[in-house]
């Protein structure tokens, strides 16, 4: 692959956006007072996004990804992160295995 100069601007161009981006927001936040109503629901982004990431691949692979994605799910409700994700990998294993 071959780097010309425009597309090297291009990309220090959008790093710098991207950057500036972050830096300001975490400086403009300062100034700011957040109400409760505001602050939870910028706290609901990030569980949302990831949602819209996962929900595609769940529902639209097969049933032992489906039912894997419900079991992680519902793990996740009583079990810190990582023992939710082992029974969600146990299950897709275990469901691959019986032939779903």
């Amino acid at each position: 692959m071959t780097l010309d100069l425009n597309t090297l601007l291009a990309i220090l161009a959008m790093a710098a956006a991207t950057i500036l981006t972050r830096v300001s927001g975490i400086f403009l936040v300062r100034y700011l007072s957040i109400s409760d109503e505001t602050r939870e629901a910028l706290d609901a982004i990030p569980p949302a996004v990831l949602m819209a990431v996962i929900a595609p691949t769940a529902l639209a692979t097969g049933w032992a990804e489906t039912l894997a994605c419900a079991a992680t799910a519902l793990a996740a409700m009583r079990l810190p992160l990582l023992p939710a994700v082992a029974i969600g990998v146990a299950t897709v294993v275990a469901l691959r295995a019986a032939g779903l």
